[in-house]
């Protein structure tokens, strides 16, 4: 009998999803890196650093709701296109201006805006089509491997990042992105994706957005995943801002060492999320998913909190690797829980929401980078994870799931 990855990767849709995701999100994840070590190179400012990346993430935030509504009314297959198509030109130029030498810090803050506004589409349109080509039986699979190989690229992207960056200099790593863009654009347009569209109507996407927001507050396990989701992306994976002045001026390493450390958390997240994927780790049951979703949360950010104390770069990577474990259950549990807990009609506006909740990265990585010029890295990544472990663990008392009242005595 063959396993369900196994079956997965026979489909021919599925697989060009997910090898498309994969390439797509490495190159992501190294610009963002790459991003970070220019602006500190150019600076030597944390603040400078933190915006650079932020420029990235921010328009999760403002506009992940929006993307959520009208991935329900365009072709998801030509949002993903151009979630590819749009980047890659961006990325052209960054290049361009790097050959030239007129390559500017406020070039690479543009491009990364624009680009982060492609990836705002993520979650409501390639994630969710991963969903839906897998079929309901085989969900829980599908999303757990999606979400280990989005883990692998998070450790590839930073890898190749750091090297780029040390050897090829900001031209080579961004010609290098713009091909692996173009291509997987190409590779899209040989997916077949049928989907039930309805007329857009831009007036009343704010609308529709809120008719998901009030189905979402009758479901416990929806706003738990919706408030935690916060948490761990603004206090937790605001330290993603800060790797380039952790590694250069903290532990005072090169470059590619630095994207060593960014692959600490990535390869934690690789290896939990694997175990998941391969079915050797259960996670049935509403019951369970809560407890890995909560629970990983809770270990990713005590694992940051012993990276910031950490007296070595290689107990730092070791602890990152440990709170990788702990972000693989949260981030595979993240969309298991929204797929399996909305209907079909508001899963894309959920999704969209819980985009926007991710959106709130960038926030954290600002205020992170405005403590960090206070108090140095360290501290501020130990304050903003204690903050987030803090916060965790009310909103899971809070949103804890009712217990099922006594049945009436007999009269």
């Amino acid at each position: 009998m063959d396993s369900p990855i196994r079956e997965l990767l026979r489909q021919p849709d599925f697989l060009r999803l997910w090898l498309v995701g994969a390439f797509a999100n490495a190159t992501r994840w190294l610009e963002l890196l790459v991003s970070g070590l220019f602006a500190w190179e150019v600076t030597h400012s944390a603040l400078a650093v933190a915006v650079v990346v932020a420029a990235r993430q921010l328009p999760q935030l403002l506009f992940g709701a929006f993307a959520g509504a009208i991935s329900e009314a365009i072709n998801r297959k030509l949002i993903v296109m151009a979630a590819l198509i749009v980047p890659a030109v961006v990325s052209t130029l960054l290049a361009s201006f790097a050959v030239t030498g007129t390559l500017q810090l406020w070039h690479v803050m543009l491009g990364n805006l624009v680009s982060g506004t492609m990836w705002a589409t993520e979650m409501s349109t390639r994630r969710r089509m991963v969903g839906e080509v897998a079929g309901p039986e085989r969900i829980v699979p599908a999303i757990a491997l999606d979400a280990v190989t989005s883990a692998a690229t998070r450790l590839i992207g930073p890898l190749l990042g750091g090297a780029a960056f040390e050897w090829l200099h900001m031209s080579g790593a961004y010609t290098f992105t713009a091909l692996i863009q173009f291509a997987g654009a190409f590779a899209m347009a040989g997916l077949v994706h049928r989907q039930i569209t309805r007329r857009l109507d831009l007036l009343r996407i704010p609308a529709e957005i809120a008719e998901g927001l009030a189905f979402a507050r009758t479901q416990p396990t929806i706003l738990l995943v919706f408030g935690i989701t916060v948490v761990t992306n603004a206090f937790g994976f605001a330290y993603s801002g800060l790797l380039a002045p952790l590694g250069l001026a903290s532990f005072q390493v090169s470059p590619a060492l630095v994207g060593v450390l960014a692959a600490g958390e990535p390869l934690g997240a690789l290896l939990g999320g694997g175990l998941i994927a391969a079915g050797l780790l259960r996670l049935d049951g509403p019951a369970g998913r809560r407890l890995a979703f909560t629970g990983g949360a809770l270990l990713f950010m005590a694992s940051l909190m012993a990276m910031a104390a950490s007296p070595s770069f290689w107990l730092a990577f070791a602890a990152l690797v440990i709170g990788g474990l702990g972000s693989a259950g949260f981030g595979n549990m993240q969309s298991t829980l929204m797929l399996t807990e909305a209907p079909p009609e508001v899963r894309s506006r959920l999704m969209g929401i819980v985009t926007v909740c991710i959106g709130t990265a960038p926030l954290g990585v600002l205020a992170a980078g405005a403590i960090s010029d206070s108090i140095g890295p360290r501290g501020a990544v130990l304050a903003m994870a204690a903050a987030g472990v803090a916060t965790t663990a009310l909103l899971a008392w809070l949103l804890r799931p009712k217990a099922p009242s006594a049945p009436a005595p007999p009269p």
